[in-house]
This record gives C-alpha cells, structure tokens and sequence, in this order.
C-alpha cells in the first residue's frame, strides 16, 4: 500500500538517475566520478566522528545522535560507557536512569527505550555481539538502515548500503545524484550510482563537505572544490 501510494505521488515527468535517458544517467556517471576524485583529495582522512571503542558502543552512539550533534553525543557517551559498559549494563538498567544519562541528547524517552530494548536483544539473542548483517541489525529496537551502514561500515568494514543523514541527502540533491528525498530512496540512487569500493568512504567525506563547505543555509559555493562542475541544485543565488 505504501508503495502504491509513493508511485501515486511521483510527477510523470519526474527524472532521476535511475530513471533518466541514456545521457543523464552517463551524465550522472560522469559526475559523481568527478565528485569522488574531489572527495577523496580534499577528506583524504575522514572517518566516523562518533567516539567508540567497539561495534556496541558505535550502536549506542549512533542511536543517540539522531536529531543531535556529534560533538554533544561524545559528551555523553564518555560518562554512559562507564557506567554502563555492556548491553548487559544497559539492558538490566532502570529506564528512568538511562533517561537521565542520556538527556541533553533530545528524544531522551524514546532513545532510552530503544537501547534498552536493543541491548536487551543483543544479550537474548546475539550473546552481547552486535550481529554483522543488515537483517539483523535492522530488526534491533531503534536501528534503521542509517544506523546498520554506520555500523556496518565503521565498525566491521562491511560495505552493506550507503549512510545518508541530512549532510549526505542535501549535498546528493545538489550535486544532482539524486532527486528523491527519502534517505532510503536518496540510498539506492547513490548505490546504483557509486562503486561499492567507495561506499563507506564517500558517506564519511560526504558529511565531512557538509560540515565544513556545503552547510544547509550558507554554502560557501565560491570556496568549494566542486564549484566547477557542481550544478547547486536548490541552492540560491
């Protein structure tokens, strides 16, 4: 049902690298291999900003920065991993606690709720491991595709899906690899478009290029090293 009503809603008219000509989808192509040379000169380096140790701490991390900051997460996640340090700390935890823990992190009810119920899986069913496939990870309380790909990803280098957060969403918009808004669909354009090789790295420079050049109101489009061929989709002049 839901299927049919996304279909319902796309303008027949509508073209994406998935669905253009011939042209655009070589056009495409042509495109993100200039923005992968540029990403990989200028964030050579980049990698996952979340402070972990482990694949389980990088699953509580990533969870908790939804809708929050990076830098207020490892704020938190410093104190939070020592006073609870396993899925087991968490899962036999009162959900009140967990909830004062993790407050300024916003969300705080319903982020605490999941990590507990998650780390409670992770115990009954995985033996405190976090699982390395995406099936499993997105079955966990509280973990989408988003999380399961940083996980994935950062964690076990497994290049299973694309992570698209707000950074990568919006640049991909403007660079023209996509036009979707879902990050799921805004997924399978750049899956389809990128290398698999590339994956996990492009996500991190991605976000990097967000942070630094390519912010959600002032892009700095007259310092940026894809000025050149970037077509600043959305963009105002």
């Amino acid at each position: 049902m839901a299927a049919s009503r996304a279909t319902s809603r796309r303008p027949t008219a509508r073209k994406s690298p998935r669905g253009g000509t011939k042209t655009e989808k070589t056009a495409a192509k042509r495109r993100v291999a200039q923005v992968l040379r540029r990403l990989q000169a200028d964030y050579p380096e980049a990698t996952c900003a979340l402070r972990h140790r482990s694949p389980f701490q990088l699953l509580v991390a990533t969870i908790l920065s939804a809708q929050c900051t990076d830098e207020r997460v490892n704020q938190v996640t410093k104190e939070l991993f020592r006073k609870y340090p396993t899925p087991a700390a968490f899962a036999t935890a009162p959900l009140r606690d967990i909830e004062k823990a993790i407050q300024s992190t916003g969300f705080f009810r319903n982020k605490a709720k999941n990590i507990k119920a998650c780390c409670t899986e992770l115990v009954e069913k995985y033996q405190g491991k976090v699982p390395r496939d995406m099936e499993a990870l997105v079955g966990l309380a509280g973990v989408g595709r988003k999380t399961a790909n940083v996980v994935l990803g950062t964690a076990y280098g497994i290049a299973a899906g694309v992570v698209v957060d707000t950074h990568v969403g919006r640049l991909s918009r403007r660079l023209g690899l996509t036009e979707e808004k879902d990050p799921v669909k805004v997924e399978r354009d750049l899956m389809r478009l990128l290398p698999q090789k590339e994956w996990i790295d492009f996500a991190h420079r991605m976000i990097q290029h967000g942070r630094r050049v390519c912010t959600a109101r002032s892009p700095a489009c007259d310092e940026c090293s894809m000025k050149r061929f970037c077509p600043r989709i959305g963009v105002e002049d």
